[in-house]
């Protein structure tokens, strides 16, 4: 077990306290011990049944396993928190490799991104927006006190949580930027992962973004502080983001924003990472190295990875003899990793990044399905009755929505295929190529060859 998976351990087994969270100096594990202090962990400690053993499912070969080939033991098939979760991504700092966050809308999208998931045999994060997570609910449902972005969160969580064990993929289930006038909604969220917790011995959500790049950094690190300090007792990890991502994003728009502010400094990551490091080791950092959210034509954008590389010696020399081997010891955040090139990409690999946002480009693959399909089988889509061969031939096949939104899914995933080859998390689990069904929906019962 490596440092940071240790630390978290010993802090909530009780053996040590927050004010111990400088990295230690030695590796050595700290047991894992239950006592009145409230736990995290599920896998070897047996604190949380699968989600198909309460909902009485089918869970058989992938499905019911407890870990993987070539991952952590604690890392398990279904949704990951607290230990499994600190693990998981400790792995990937370890091996170089970074595990694509997708935003998802929709069950169809979520659905997609277990498919391509599986398909190259890695974990992944789903996660959630506020306007995602509104529109999840019903664009038709009040929000006020954003309870409908609460409640399409809830939701979207537990679709993910009921069928990312029947995928047999571990998944981290994250929520997005949330901006200083949106902490209500992560305040209710977080509720919702504490009753579960009392229930189940893990949180509902993996983590939470909170986005507060625009207000003092002051500010930002004591807010962030408040929340850690509430979501590392149930296992939920924090995404704090420091500097500003860029362009356009799910209605906050930073494409005017000074040039300066899109690139952090390394002190200023140092300050975020010793103030936080004092509450819990549940945290990663999304730094600003000239991130744009969006796809724009080259030579527009201008990234820096080089950034994070001098924040990780700069930090690593802070820490002394007490810095991690590594010397990584900050796990760093990806965003607008969408349409980046991919030397930048490879180069932040090797810099500590463990999680990449991938928004704009799934977005566009899911409406080229939808698109691709409408031209391929356009004659048979102009009405309910009357085609290419024949006057009164139906359509109802063609129209079918589950035809288009299906087409949109396959596309997706030879997307994110993509993404997890660029950030060289294919082959992660050790399960090989996904044996093919025999019993799917397909041409020969009436579906359409997409």
């Amino acid at each position: 077990m490596k440092i940071a998976a240790s630390i978290f351990s010993a802090f909530i087994a009780g053996t040590i306290t927050a004010s111990a969270f400088v990295a230690p100096s030695s590796n050595a594990p700290v047991a894992f011990t239950r006592n009145s202090q409230e736990v995290a962990m599920r896998g070897k400690t047996g604190l949380s049944e699968k989600m198909s053993d309460e909902l009485d499912i089918p869970c058989d070969e992938e499905c019911a396993m407890t870990c993987y080939p070539n991952l952590p033991e604690s890392v398990h098939p279904g949704v990951l928190s607290g230990q499994a979760m600190v693990d998981l991504l400790e792995h990937a700092k370890e091996n170089g490799y970074a595990i694509p966050a997708v935003n998802c809308v929709s069950s169809s999208g979520i659905n997609a991104c277990l498919e391509a998931a599986r398909k190259n045999d890695a974990p992944i994060i789903i996660q959630f927006s506020s306007g995602g997570s509104q529109f999840y609910a019903g664009k038709d449902l009040d929000n006020s006190n954003y309870s409908a972005a609460i409640a399409g969160a809830i939701s979207g969580a537990f679709h993910v949580r009921t069928l990312a064990e029947q995928y047999g993929v571990p998944v981290i289930l994250h929520t997005d930027h949330c901006a200083k006038k949106l902490l209500p909604w992560i305040d209710g969220l977080l509720s919702a992962s504490e009753r579960y917790y009392e229930k189940h011995g893990e949180p509902l959500f993996s983590s939470h973004m909170i986005d507060l790049s625009e207000e003092p950094i002051e500010e930002n690190i004591e807010i962030c502080k408040d929340y850690l300090e509430r979501m590392a007792k149930i296992g939920i990890l924090l995404e704090m983001e420091l500097g500003i991502t860029g362009g356009e994003e799910d209605g906050v728009d930073n494409t005017d924003v000074p040039l300066e502010d899109l690139y952090s400094k390394p002190e200023e990551i140092y300050q975020v990472y010793e103030e936080l490091s004092k509450v819990s080791p549940m945290f990663t950092v999304a730094a600003a190295f000239g991130n744009v959210h969006g796809v724009y034509s080259p030579g527009n954008v201008k990234l820096e990875p080089e950034i994070l590389n001098k924040a990780q010696d700069y930090i690593s020399e802070k820490l002394g003899d007490e810095a991690p081997e590594d010397k990584k010891p900050v796990m760093f955040v990806f965003h607008g990793g969408s349409g980046s090139d991919l030397s930048d990409i490879r180069k932040a690999l090797g810099y500590g990044v463990i999680k990449m946002n991938i928004d704009t480009d799934t977005q566009w693959s899911y409406w080229e399905g939808i698109k691709n399909f409408e031209s391929k089988f356009h004659d048979y889509l102009q009405a309910q009755i009357g085609n290419p061969d024949g006057p009164d031939k139906p359509n109802k096949k063609y129209y079918d929505p589950r035809e288009c939104m299906r087409a949109a899914e396959v596309n997706t995933v030879a997307r994110l295929e993509q993404c997890f080859a660029d950030l060289k998390c294919q082959g992660i689990l050790g399960l090989g190529e996904k044996k093919a069904a025999d019993n799917v929906f397909g041409p020969a019962l009436g579906g359409l060859p997409i």
